[in-house]
């Protein structure tokens, strides 16, 4: 069975936690494989809904400032109304369009930060995603180019200092290996 197959079906065992919605929370490290996972998830849920961290985030320092994005996202959906954040224009370094995202049967979180212990009581799935350091350092400067390693760095400071704080990887319900397709050991 594949990860995205084994997420869904433990989300799908669960009762809802997001209002009548359930929520797979997919964290890790940057390069990890996160995005990937949470396509294959939305594949076989048949047109579940993502949400990209990477659009919560106010550029490369944003880490830090994403709960009060997540808190407009989150709660109102918890409530039975449509949440809604506004996405970060990468390229034009700025704020830009506010997306509204209604309630749904299920929503996938993807990216850094989206386990958020002061949103734990929402997460149906906390899924854990990491490769090793140097393979994400690869797929992320393939993605991005060489221009933005100095972010790279930094950022993988800024996520290390986020999931030690949070507890992430402990509190996550299922670890997954970021290169390949099955559960680890």
């Amino acid at each position: 069975m594949s990860n995205a197959a084994r997420v869904l079906e433990l989300a799908r065992s669960r009762q809802p936690t997001l209002g009548a919605g359930r929520l797979i929370c997919v964290d890790g490290p940057a390069g990890s494989g996160k995005t990937t996972l949470a396509a294959e998830i939305a594949s076989l849920a048949g047109g579940t809904a993502v949400v990209h961290m990477d659009d919560l985030f106010e550029g490369w320092g944003g880490l830090a400032r994403v709960d009060q994005q997540l808190h407009s996202l989150l709660r109102p959906l918890a409530e039975g109304f449509s949440g809604s954040y506004r996405r970060w224009d990468w390229p034009g370094n700025a704020w830009a369009e506010t997306v509204l995202v209604p309630p749904a049967p299920l929503l996938v979180l993807e990216g850094v930060g989206s386990g958020a212990s002061a949103y734990a009581d929402l997460t149906t799935v906390l899924a854990w995603v990491e490769v090793p350091f140097e393979l994400r350092m690869a797929r992320g400067l393939e993605r991005d180019g060489d221009a933005v390693s100095e972010h790279w760095r930094r950022w993988a400071e800024d996520e290390q200092a986020l999931f030690t704080r949070e507890g992430t990887r402990e509190r996550a319900d299922v670890v997954l290996d970021g290169r390949v397709g099955t559960l680890p050991g």
